[in-house]
């Protein structure tokens, strides 16, 4: 198995992990699962600013980790939120602690500082691993969204990368500093 960076050409397999958790669970806020063609888009949109990290194994994506901004206003570009997907077949293997420690190591190198996690509520398999990894919980945002007949909760989750200091400088763009990621990984 190998953690790399994503392309294009992942978007099918992506969108295979994800469609399960858009249709059948309210992990996802999304109500339609998005094409491969879509999650394409996606990766390569992302790609241009943050990292978006595969587990591969016998060439077929597996399990996948991203980050985004935070928010859009300057002053939070040192922040970003991050999400991990497992397929469920690969599950219980720590490819999710895996993905996190590389995706959290190339945005360090970016020079970002904290990075954020929202999870839908309940899933305590989830508040688990990030606490186990070194998330802190910061609050929840209580009945933010309606799927599956219910008003669901998000638990918001905070872990500082690094410290930066007065004067930071900005963060590195990820497409023209991929150097941030030493590819490929091996698991």
């Amino acid at each position: 198995m190998t953690i790399r960076i994503a392309n294009a050409g992942d978007g099918a397999d992506v969108a295979e992990i994800y469609a399960p958790i858009v249709a059948d669970t309210f992990i996802s806020f999304e109500t339609v699962a998005p094409t491969p063609a879509e999650m394409s888009v996606r990766i390569e949109t992302t790609l241009e600013t943050h990292p978006w990290l595969v587990v591969e194994q016998s060439g077929k994506v597996i399990a996948y980790a991203y980050a985004t901004a935070h928010r859009t206003r300057d002053a939070y570009k040192w922040s970003c939120d991050a999400s991990v997907y497992v397929a469920e077949d690969a599950r219980g293997r720590g490819l999710a602690s895996s993905l996190y420690e590389a995706l959290f190591a190339t945005l360090k190198n970016q020079g970002l500082a904290t990075v954020f996690a929202g999870i839908a509520l309940p899933n305590d398999a989830s508040l688990a691993a990030h606490k186990k990894i070194g998330f802190q919980p910061i609050g929840v945002y209580p009945g933010v969204g309606f799927k599956h007949g219910k008003w669901r909760d998000v638990s918001w989750w905070s872990l500082r990368l690094q410290m930066l200091g007065e004067n930071p400088q900005p963060p590195l763009k990820f497409a023209a500093n991929r150097a941030c990621f030493a590819t490929p990984q091996r698991l």
